[in-house]
């Protein structure tokens, strides 16, 4: 061979060498990193009962923390669970209590022509201004970490009315009722000069819309602002958390606040963990357990959160393992655990036990994952 074209294979030959020496680092790097301790590693959805009547314990399976829906807790249940060394969080439904409406119509969200908006794909919410429905929120929300020894609590829904979600969302404008016009009308000091709530609704979605996306966010903020003074209150030891749609806010046109009134730097001030719900099956990804993993970095950047020791900020995604509309396989729950354990997160923890608890290979498939991330 001349010795020029053994010069190229010679160059060809190093390239290759190196390129597979790169793959090697990053697909270490990329064990590594899945392999790394992390603080919580959860399940969502009650006590897991199957573990226990196996005799088997929740750390057998790599868990040491444990959701439940604040109108499920009991102090027995809290009570075994901490003598198992989990940890227990209660989630708190804080703006889709529809039974509310029965005896208070007058607190149903009001869309852009004027009426009650109907409850996108059975999703009811709540006005966020009606006085009466967030004093009963309050005192439910008081009520709950005076009565139970949780570690934790974790709002649940709170956004405006709307179903996000499903892979394709549905998010009616609200809420034009007269009292929420009134006030947004007094705060922002804009005069609408008692234009119905169409005339209204088309300033607010169009020439004035900035302001009101701001006086939405706020509404909501200013909950998240209540209830923190009341956890600091009656259990000033439990984290406040909060469960929400894990979209960017360039998702959807922006949909994240102008739609959802979410306002995370704002609503950061108040809460200690975040909990983005990047459902990748539910949510149209399900070939693409990645797109966790972009989820939560961007929300990482978006809060300044590293997932470093001494941050008061703490990202716990929730992460689907149980099918839901789109199945999610068994050989996937590793990689989908080790998406939603990358920093910035500290925490994790996996939606949802009930249909869970019925697929027991992705139970032990779970452990083993969680296993892999004890310190």
């Amino acid at each position: 061979m001349p010795r020029r074209g053994m010069g190229r294979v010679g160059v060809a030959l190093l390239l290759a060498i190196a390129v597979d020496a790169m793959a090697t680092r990053r697909a270490e790097a990329a064990g590594d990193e899945a392999r790394r301790a992390v603080e919580v590693r959860g399940i969502y959805g009650g006590v897991p009962r199957e573990i226990l009547d196996r005799g088997r314990s929740p750390s057998d399976y790599g868990i040491n923390a444990v959701w439940i829906g604040s109108g499920g807790l009991n102090r027995d249940a809290v009570a075994e669970l901490k003598r198992q060394g989990a940890k227990v969080f209660a989630e708190f439904n804080t703006m889709h209590e529809a039974s509310y409406l029965k005896d208070h119509p007058d607190a149903a969200p009001v869309g852009a022509d004027g009426k009650p908006c109907p409850p996108p794909d059975g999703w009811q919410g709540v006005c966020p201004t009606h006085p009466g429905y967030r004093a009963a929120r309050m005192a439910e929300f008081r009520r709950v970490l005076r009565d139970f020894d949780v570690d934790g609590i974790w709002l649940d829904y709170h956004h405006a009315h709307a179903s996000w979600e499903q892979a394709e969302p549905a998010l009616p404008d609200t809420c034009f009722c007269a009292r929420c016009l009134a006030r947004f009308a007094r705060e922002a000091g804009v005069d609408l000069a008692d234009r119905p709530a169409p005339e209204a609704a088309r300033l607010l979605l169009g020439p004035l819309k900035a302001r009101w996306v701001g006086w939405r966010c706020g509404v909501f903020t200013d909950w998240v602002r209540e209830f923190r003074a009341i956890r600091d209150e009656v259990r000033p030891g439990a984290l406040l958390g909060t469960f929400h749609c894990p979209w960017s806010e360039d998702d959807r046109g922006g949909a994240l606040r102008a739609k959802l009134a979410i306002d995370l730097k704002a609503q950061a001030e108040y809460v200690d963990v975040f909990s983005p719900m990047p459902y990748h099956a539910r949510f149209g990804h399900a070939a693409d357990p990645d797109w966790i993993g972009r989820q939560v970095t961007w929300l990482g950047r978006h809060l300044g959160v590293r997932g470093v020791p001494g941050e008061r900020i703490r990202i716990w995604p929730i992460v689907q393992l149980s099918d839901w509309g789109e199945p999610v396989p068994a050989g996937q729950v590793p990689d989908v655990i080790a998406r939603g354990a990358r920093p910035p997160a500290t925490g994790l923890t996996a939606f949802a036990w009930g249909p869970l608890s019925k697929d027991w290979d992705k139970v032990e498939r779970m452990g083993r994952a969680y296993r892999s991330l004890r310190p």
